[in-house]
């Protein structure tokens, strides 16, 4: 950054930890310039405006909570349990209890956590809304939306139901890390409302932001069309998606090569198990040796069920959290790409007024008896076929010249309007680009240490199973 300075110490100014003003029973929570939501100004105190400096998590059972300015928010996702069995309405829910020092939530009692009940469509509608009321922030996807083909069984399974526990946990953990999204009065609703379908109905009721129409919408294909690119890329945002892409490609990696760790634990575990049957078998035929078989039998059905737990509670959940990282840069990218788009609105009418205006002054030149500039084949067309209608006269030009001036004008205040979207949106995808660089780096530090964990508890068991067979085994007696 010029002149040495850090990023994350940049005066964060849509973010306000404060109550917000009270506002009109029909204004919209959120307000939004040309697009992009940010929050006002002047509701953010001087001290807590600047929240990019992630202070250490502190630790409160398993889990860790971020800090932003002294606030914080942790949610845990848990207790599955299946509702309206034997009913066409049959779900899953899930407890979501919330623990939070943010004074616009309410205070509990006793410090307890705000305890609700949601189901898989409830977090749906909240990540569809989220997106909706904050088009330049980087929402968490939503969990089921990437791949879950290593998942056995149906969506009522156990297996099932505890990789989709994980990602809805993956899920609200980063909304919580999330200095904007985590104080929206919807997440608030969502995670305390014990009437979350009236808030629900309420919140779809709200009007939501919307993006002023552009010219660019009235102009023809020919002139937009999806196949376009930014012709001056900013090299800062071209980074970004180098480094999300060597990221997916770096997670897709290790995917691999843990897909295969995968499979070679459950051929393993079950090789063990074999294996112990044939000890078994032959501890039927060695009469004299048969207790030390079967107990050196035992270990190694132990030993398979460590090896399959390690499966099921450290390689899956591994897996499971890959794919939720690697579909969370995705949709960063999605929103580089929406930004890309807002300067490829800029770029494109700003060529479009740099013509507008080029003809204008050709015409103005005509009029005044010079000769004008050389010009395309299907101006020239133009200029010929008006000869041949009688219509290339000066009064004619003079009227196509005052419907330029117009069009002039309000392409100017359009490429203005343009250019302080495209400014805007930079500014809060540079913003985010640092929360999801932050996040990430929490992830992969929870994820890897629970990989780490998940290991050394794995061997430190199955030396624990082999050493208490080994006293035994040395006392079988071998006459040569």
């Amino acid at each position: 950054m010029a002149g040495g300075s850090d990023p994350l110490d940049e005066e964060f100014t849509s973010v306000t930890w404060d109550n917000k003003p009270s506002r009109d029973a029909g204004e919209h929570p959120h307000s939004t310039l040309h697009g992009v939501t940010s929050a006002d100004p002047s509701a953010v105190s001087q001290a807590e405006a600047m929240p990019w400096a992630l202070e250490g998590a502190q630790r409160e059972g398993e889990g860790t909570m971020p800090r932003w300015a002294g606030r914080w928010m942790k949610v845990d996702v848990s207790e599955p349990s299946k509702e309206m069995e034997g009913t066409k309405e049959v779900h899953i829910s899930y407890a979501v209890r919330t623990r939070t020092n943010l004074p616009s939530f309410p205070v509990q009692p006793s410090n307890q956590p705000h305890l609700v009940r949601r189901r898989f469509t409830d977090f749906v509608f909240l990540q569809n809304h989220l997106t909706k009321l904050f088009p330049a922030a980087v929402v968490p996807p939503m969990a089921g939306k990437h791949r879950l083909e290593y998942i056995k069984g149906d969506r009522f399974g156990s297996e099932f139901i505890e990789h989709r526990r994980i990602e809805l946990q993956q899920f609200m953990s980063r909304i919580a890390r999330h200095p904007v999204l985590s104080r929206c009065p919807l997440v608030k609703d969502f995670v305390t409302s014990g009437q979350w379908a009236v808030e629900m109905h309420r919140h779809i009721n709200m009007p939501l932001p919307e993006t002023p129409p552009s010219l660019l919408d009235n102009l023809s294909d020919s002139l937009v069309n999806a196949f376009t690119k930014v012709r001056k890329p900013d090299e800062r945002f071209l980074e970004m998606k180098e480094g999300i892409d060597k990221f997916e490609d770096g997670m897709s990696g290790v995917e691999r090569l843990v897909t295969k760790e995968r499979a070679r634990t459950e051929d393993l575990a079950q090789d063990y198990v074999d294996l112990a049957a044939s000890y078994q078998g032959l501890g039927y035929l060695e009469s004299g040796i048969t207790e030390p078989l079967n107990r050196f039998a035992e270990r190694m059905l132990d030993f398979s069920g460590l090896l399959k737990n390690l499966d099921n509670d450290t390689i899956d959940p591994f897996l499971t959290q890959i794919h939720a990282l690697v579909a969370y840069s995705q949709a960063h990218k999605s929103v580089i790409k929406s930004r890309d788009q807002k300067q490829l609105d800029f770029e494109e009418l700003s060529a479009y007024l740099s013509a507008v205006v080029a003809e204008r002054d050709r015409m103005a030149a005509l009029n005044n008896g010079h000769t004008s500039a050389p010009v395309g084949l299907t101006t020239y067309l133009r200029d010929q076929v008006d000869k041949l209608r009688g219509t290339d006269d000066i009064h004619t030009r003079r009227e196509r010249i005052r419907k330029m001036d117009g069009k002039i004008k309000e392409l100017q205040e359009a490429v203005t309007t343009a250019h302080e979207t495209t400014t805007e949106f930079n500014d809060e995808i540079i913003k985010e680009h640092n929360i999801f660089e932050l996040s990430k780096q929490q992830e992969m530090k929870e994820m890897l240490g629970n990989y780490a964990d998940g290991h050394i508890d794995f061997y430190r068991k199955a030396i624990e199973d082999w050493d208490s067979v080994i006293p035994m085994l040395n006392k079988i007696k071998v006459d040569i």
